[in-house]
């Protein structure tokens, strides 16, 4: 009897605790609600309608989730077509346009949403449970700092549920500013980082159903790894979100598939990284070989018009330090494809070919400073044995 009891106190504070959370909202739903369809065709109308109807944070991420979930309908059909790499606004805009889709829809909707009215949100990607079962397909959902706390909320689970095939539309108020011990005991982040726990659940854990406070792990501070990663480069931040996926256990193929996701990404962000350095030394090259034809026009024209020594010095040291500066971009290429390293080669060739002839401008112009202004001219002018002077 006691069980029974203690089951239905349970039951009965849970659905206080959603009945509280609606009644607390009642008004801001109310005026959420109200959107005109004239606004709600694009993010920017719907934001700049919430911003001109809501002050605090809390307001505002409770008007987006509640629009969300009252108007987007699951896209059933498609509930497996997921692509998390799919371009952001093609997404939006699908999702706008049909008024239905699945939880990347919901997730990346949310997401826009939410930065354009000053709330800070993430998407995050990992897998859940239902039921006591880990599903086998990923699923996304959102990070938000709410008034100087970090939430999690899922707008897909927060508008109904699947029953007999069927999506039945049902707003769910536990998915709006869901505590992070609580979100996890369903939603299972790729990056553990995305707990917001300083004791983060294992992926053997999840499935194992033990998501509870456990102090005897190593302690976990997410707060500053969220810092140090929102100073990062994208490149670093793959890295560093790898590490923490590969430590916490590949207990699935939903988390093999993202690490290998991230290694294609981290590829492709070098690749670009080599490309856009070894462009930068061509574009010192190029850079060089212009000034120092500049230079060698000028010879031509016996330095005329007549320019201070500094100056006509200077015309030599910046292609030698365009020449040395591609070098410089060179070195910094690590490990390059066949076609990059072959390019290296040939880059490396030319600038040798061009300083061997600055080298000769150089020389030239040592003697020319060396030689007493009344006889510059002179060096000029090549003689042949006969004596005829020849330009």
């Amino acid at each position: 009897m006691r069980v029974l009891i203690f089951i239905l106190l349970i039951v009965i504070s849970a659905a206080l605790k959603a009945q509280k959370k609606n009644n607390e909202f009642s008004q801001v739903d109310k005026i959420a609600l109200q959107i005109p369809d004239s606004l709600s065709g694009s993010t920017i109308g719907i934001s700049d309608y919430i911003n001109s109807n809501f002050i605090s944070q809390t307001e505002k991420s409770r008007a987006i989730f509640i629009w969300i979930t009252t108007n987007i309908q699951y896209d059933i059909e498609n509930m497996f077509a997921i692509n998390f790499y799919q371009n952001t606004n093609e997404i939006i805009d699908k999702v706008l346009i049909t008024r239905k889709g699945i939880c990347m829809h919901y997730a990346e909707l949310y997401h826009s949403i939410a930065n354009q009215v000053g709330i800070k949100s993430y998407v995050v990607s990992g897998y859940t449970k239902q039921n006591g079962f880990v599903d086998y397909i990923p699923h996304a959902w959102i990070a938000s700092f709410i008034d100087s706390t970090w939430y999690l909320v899922d707008p897909t689970w927060g508008s109904g549920y699947i029953q007999n095939a069927k999506f039945v539309k049902k707003t769910n108020d536990y998915y709006f500013r869901t505590r992070p011990e609580q979100m996890v005991k369903s939603h299972m982040p790729f990056d553990p980082l995305w707990q917001f726990l300083n004791y983060p659940v294992t992926n053997q854990e999840f499935y194992e159903g033990k998501t509870g406070l456990n102090k005897t792990k190593p302690y976990f501070n997410y707060q500053d790894t969220l810092s140090q990663f929102e100073r990062e480069t994208e490149i670093e931040k793959l890295e560093s979100s790898s590490r923490r996926i590969e430590k916490n256990g590949v207990k699935n193929s939903l988390v093999f598939d993202r690490l290998q996701h991230n290694k294609r990404e981290m590829e492709y962000y070098y690749n670009k990284i080599r490309v856009e350095t070894y462009n930068s030394a061509v574009n010192h090259y190029n850079d060089g070989i212009n000034q120092l034809n500049r230079f060698i026009d000028y010879r031509n024209k016996q330095f005329t018009p007549k320019k201070p020594d500094s100056e006509i010095r200077e015309m030599v040291d910046l292609p030698e330090k365009s020449f040395i500066n591609s070098r410089e971009k060179l070195k910094e290429i690590k490990k390059p494809d066949p076609n990059t390293a072959n390019s290296m080669i040939q880059l490396n060739k030319s600038i040798d070919e061009a300083m061997l002839n600055l080298n000769e401008q150089k020389a030239f112009l040592d003697k020319y400073f060396s030689t007493g202004k009344m006889f510059r001219k002179s060096l000029f002018y090549k003689y042949t044995w006969m004596g005829i002077p020849l330009n």
